[in-house]
């Protein structure tokens, strides 16, 4: 079969244009169809990426223009022709994510999904890529970042030409431009290369590079404790550093991410901070991801069909099972401790047990409505819809230490990811491409353990009812009681509301049977006055520490342009998170929470 030929060019980073450019040898002479996705697998939201297509012409091999019209939002087609066709466009890229495209004079980045035209009825054909330099002396020192192989002649970290099987290959190998740190390690016999753009001062690449190789290792023995088998050659985290920003997203032999510049690690200053292993976790989960939805996929994602929505109700699996396992595999290879581990795991156990929502909607349930709900969550999400990334790693948890408990720590969940690895995944892009069908997964469970499982599966994940951690840590010698932040002697009091950032105190959120909302405030009230003294965004928690729970107080505040006046008596102090702690260090639960902690 004829290669499709595409060629991008950052023609205009001012105007954040790049230029496209695709050669299909042998078209359908009955007029050849070309369509954009319309969303990026593992970000399951629309997102249109057509509407950034400004221009768009097609030609003959003699250059002349052919007829092509827009036939739907995201699909273009040509008149019939016989012979080669080349589409031109241009692509307006100015979203910095890790999801789209995005070009300046500093950086550019862009997913395939969002600038390469598929060619329909041509997706086995093998691709080629030339990825060109943009003119000026301004851009001499860019390179080019990528897991895509490349084509003989192009230099690694060269502008060039690459290569991919396919056009889902092709898509699933994000490309950064510009000019980066690179770092690059050695984990169990596979190349790992680290990009880092953006201004980044001081940054301390070698750590970085070591406890990435600790994590990664880590993750291959899970999967490959005997060969230690990476699942490909090559992999590359690709980072983009800002002032303020979050996010990740997982490829086949790469990761897009973007964070905080602080919290990368800096030269002579060896501390474990907060945004550091924040950013660790962040590497780890997509780095899990290699394994768990890239290759172990669940059927509706087998092949992607990316012209619609995909549904599926296994997202607390592959999402919150991965959500699990990326701050579990930062303690397993001694990059964090047990007790950052456990703050860690009571920062989610409060987050969970905070919204309402958990009590209505299950995690199946939130799977199946990412489309509608997770990714557009709105003002009420608290008191609506519960976190398939947060309860599913919950659910992974109370999965993992109950197959402990009840098989005396000879199989665990791990048992389960390696099964779920040897069946679905390991051969996944050897043409065995097979994802798991939601009624096979109960019995994979069973089979992986032998445990009893089914009380889980009934109440954490088909129903509503909160997880027994308490007594599933029990048997491991761990505690686990609520983290109330004090005033005093007495819990400061509070008003179930969240706020946004702001010098005025506007409300975010209402939590459902709150003091807020028994007192009639909604979100989008702006807080102006309490007992007669000013409100702010800053000074809220403060005014509030005055007071004890049960306490009444006068609220003034603005809805729209209309003043409302309110009384409010205030709740019990929020439980943000939950203590674990180790009561039996030294007793009979020791091996089994060491097996745990430690893999």
């Amino acid at each position: 079969m004829n290669a499709i030929r595409y060629t991008i060019v950052p023609k205009n980073a001012a105007a954040h244009l790049f230029e496209v450019s695709l050669t299909v040898a042998a078209p359908d002479r009955s007029g050849q169809r070309f369509m954009l996705p319309v969303w990026i697998p593992g970000s399951y939201m629309i997102r249109e990426f057509a509407r950034n297509i400004v221009t768009l012409q097609a030609f003959n091999a003699a250059g002349r223009k052919i007829a092509v019209e827009k036939t739907d939002k995201h699909a273009w087609a040509t008149a019939p022709h016989d012979g080669p066709i080349t589409l031109r466009y241009e692509v307006y890229g100015w979203d910095m994510s890790v999801r789209a495209a995005h070009l300046d004079e500093d950086i550019g980045f862009f997913n395939g999904s969002s600038v390469f035209l598929a060619v329909e009825g041509q997706a086995d054909a093998p691709c080629v890529v030339d990825i060109q330099k943009p003119a000026g002396a301004q851009f001499a020192k860019w390179r080019v970042a990528t897991a895509l192989p490349e084509a003989r002649g192009t230099k690694r970290y060269g502008f060039g030409k690459y290569e991919a099987p396919n056009y889902d290959a092709l898509i699933d190998h994000p490309v950064t431009l510009g000019e980066f740190a690179l770092g690059s390690f050695d984990a169990h016999g596979a190349q790992h290369d680290i990009v880092i753009s953006g201004r980044v001062s001081a940054l301390d690449m070698r750590r970085l590079e070591v406890d990435l190789k600790r994590v990664c290792e880590a993750q291959i023995a899970l999967f490959e404790p005997r060969t230690k088998k990476a699942p490909v050659a090559r992999y590359v985290f690709m980072t983009v550093a800002v002032a303020d920003g979050y996010g990740g997203l997982e490829h086949r032999a790469s990761t897009a991410l973007i964070c905080n510049r602080a919290d990368l690690p800096v030269t002579g200053r060896p501390d474990m901070t907060e945004g550091y292993r924040t950013y660790l976790g962040l590497c780890s989960h997509e780095y899990f991801h290699t394994w768990n939805v890239k290759r172990i996929k669940p059927a509706a994602f087998a092949p992607y069909d990316l012209s619609q929505e995909n549904y599926t109700s296994l997202l607390w699996l592959f999402e919150g099972f991965t959500s699990y396992y990326d701050d579990l595999m930062l303690v397993r290879s001694g990059v964090i401790n047990v007790t950052e581990y456990f703050a860690l795991l009571g920062k989610t156990i409060g987050g969970v047990l905070r919204g309402s929502g958990r009590l209505k909607q299950t995690v199946a349930e939130s799977s199946f409505d990412a489309w509608v709900k997770y990714y557009r969550q709105d003002e009420n999400a608290a008191n609506a819809i519960v976190s398939y990334y947060q309860k599913g790693s919950l659910i992974a948890l109370a999965f993992d230490l109950s197959i402990r408990t009840q098989t005396a720590g000879k199989k665990s969940l791990d048992d389960v990811m390696r099964l779920l690895w040897q069946r679905y995944g390991r051969d996944f892009y050897d043409g065995k491409a097979r994802g798991i069908e939601e009624s096979e997964v109960e019995a994979l469970f069973a089979e992986a353990t032998g445990a009893d499982l089914k009380k889980i599966f009934r109440d954490g994940v088909h129903g509503t009812r909160d997880l027994p951690l308490e007594a599933l840590l029990e048997p491991f010698g761990i505690t686990l009681a609520a983290d109330i932040a004090t005033n005093g002697t007495s819990g400061k009091p509070s008003l179930g509301a969240r706020v946004r950032n702001g010098a005025d105190c506007v409300l975010a959120a209402v939590h459902e049977n709150s003091a807020a909302q028994k007192a009639g405030l909604s979100a989008g009230d702006v807080l102006v006055a309490i007992d007669g003294l000013r409100v702010t965004g800053s000074n809220l928690d403060t005014l509030l520490s005055r007071y004890l729970p049960g306490a009444k107080v006068e609220i003034h505040a603005f809805r729209r342009d209309e003043l409302r006046v309110t009384q409010a008596k205030l709740d019990a102090p929020e439980v943000s998170r939950y203590v674990l702690s180790i009561a039996d260090k030294r007793g009979a639960s020791k091996p089994h929470r060491e097996r745990w902690l430690n893999g």
